[in-house]
């Protein structure tokens, strides 16, 4: 048995739940739990962005806001969960006049975490939720340490 951490990246955990599992609710301390076993949980960290607000920010904009400031907030105070934030951006429209947001920060923030634990020898296992591909030079730096990764996703991951 060995010490693990999960990293959940929230944006991808949320488009999974919207198109495979019809908006379920989802308990995350069980989740990260089940991720974990058999192994010790060192900690969770998730992985998000709070919502784009225009200046001056629309009511629904700021409802938004808030509603997901209070979800992660609530993340935050489970035990042996980190939330990680990063930025949201405009980027412009799309060809159908859809507006495009990237975000900024959060597969650095969990790649630099990743390597830092890994590089520490503070966890043997380390569980990915996740289904992009720009995590592999963390992933590879964490199996050099010794690691053993545990790669979470939905139907259709990057390759």
């Amino acid at each position: 048995m060995g010490r693990i951490a999960t990293f959940i990246d929230g944006a991808y955990l949320d488009f999974i739940l919207r198109d495979e599992f019809a908006l379920a609710k989802l308990d995350y301390a069980l989740l990260s739990k089940k991720m974990a076993e058999p192994n010790e949980l060192l900690r969770t960290y998730y992985y998000n962005c709070l919502p784009y607000q225009s200046n001056p920010p629309t009511a629904e904009e700021r409802q938004r806001f808030g509603q997901k400031q209070s979800f992660y907030a609530k993340l935050n105070k489970l035990a042996r969960f980190e939330v990680r934030l990063g930025r949201l951006v405009y980027r412009g429209l799309d060809p159908k006049g859809r507006p495009i947001f990237e975000q900024k920060r959060v597969d650095l923030m969990l790649g630099i975490d990743l390597v830092l634990l890994s590089a520490k020898h503070q966890i043997t296992h380390a569980v990915i939720l996740a289904g992009d591909s720009d995590f592999i030079p963390a992933i590879e730096v964490a199996k050099n340490e010794g690691v053993l990764i545990h790669l979470f996703h939905g139907r259709n991951p990057h390759t």
